[in-house]
């Protein structure tokens, strides 16, 4: 016996649960049997374990290559629709008429309007702390004011100051503080998180403290055959500080780097602008006491 909000009669229309392979292949075969599909998953997108492979077993074919196709024809079928980040909460009925509750958890943005860019993710407040806004003034550290509120007031009036201003604020401190980037954004009307997103992007710019001197030692292959990983050690060992991390003076960053387009000179490091060639352990010393003093 169905209850009374339960029509008898049987609808025209599935819904697969899981989007996986095997759920879209299903979606697509039901709809081209003309069906309507509702295709839901718990995840921000269809695709399941098998987008995470690079080959399947047996024939070692491309796991995209395979998916790819259907994920298009997914999205392009009239008679398909995505239930994306959807838990079920509820079925009752019988075979031929169920009732499927779905409870589908928020994503935060217009999927009408979403184009997949990924802004959002990288500007999310939760992941990144800087983008949370302060109400009032924003003060900046003492040792830094000076330096900024000149900056700012210097290219503040000027047709797209924004650059300008992160250029020259880079310049002079080697990195962004985050009451700068929220300083920035108070006297120029730029979001905040726009201002971010710039701020990271180029790898010229940093939101973390960075030496004066930034020492990129090449790994790429030539190099490193030629034993810039030694080179690398006695760096960290003299520096007290490991790859990627700044001294407690702010004199020195190390960096590790894929290629500084100086093959025919490796082992080679960069300082700044300046190429050091065929290096071994005892040059170090040397490199690092001549910018000591700089």
């Amino acid at each position: 016996m169905l209850p009374d909000n339960i029509s008898e009669q049987k609808v025209g229309a599935a819904l697969i649960v899981g989007g996986g392979i095997g759920g879209m292949q299903a979606a697509l075969d039901l709809a081209e049997c003309g069906i309507k599909v509702y295709l839901a998953d718990n995840k921000p997108a269809i695709g399941g374990v098998m987008s995470q492979l690079d080959k399947t077993f047996p024939t070692n074919d491309c796991a995209m290559c395979t998916q790819a196709p259907r994920l298009v024809e997914i999205g392009r079928h009239k008679d398909i629709k995505v239930i994306s980040l959807s838990d079920i909460e509820s079925l009752r009925g019988q075979p031929g008429n169920f009732i499927v509750t779905l409870k589908k958890r928020p994503r935060f943005v217009d999927e009408e309007k979403c184009t997949g860019c990924g802004t959002c993710v990288s500007n999310c407040p939760t992941r990144s702390a800087v983008q949370i806004a302060e109400r009032g003034k924003v003060e900046i550290e003492p040792e830094y004011r000076e330096q900024i509120e000149k900056i700012v007031a210097k290219h503040k009036n000027r047709k797209g100051p924004l650059m300008p201003i992160l250029q020259e604020i880079n310049a002079s401190l080697n990195y962004f503080p985050e009451t700068a980037l929220k300083y920035v954004s108070q006297e120029t009307g730029y979001p905040l998180a726009h201002i971010f997103r710039i701020a990271t992007f180029y790898s010229a710019f940093s939101v973390t403290p960075r030496g004066k001197h930034m020492i990129n030692v090449c790994m790429g292959t030539a190099c490193y055959v030629r034993g810039s990983e030694r080179l690398m050690d006695k760096f960290s060992d003299m520096l007290e500080i490991k790859p990627g991390e700044t001294t407690k003076d702010r004199k020195f960053t190390l960096n590790s780097v894929r290629c500084i387009g100086c093959c025919g000179l490796a082992p080679a490091v960069a300082v700044g602008d300046q190429v050091f060639g065929k290096l071994t352990g005892v040059d170090v010393p040397n490199i690092i006491n001549k910018y000591k003093g700089m």
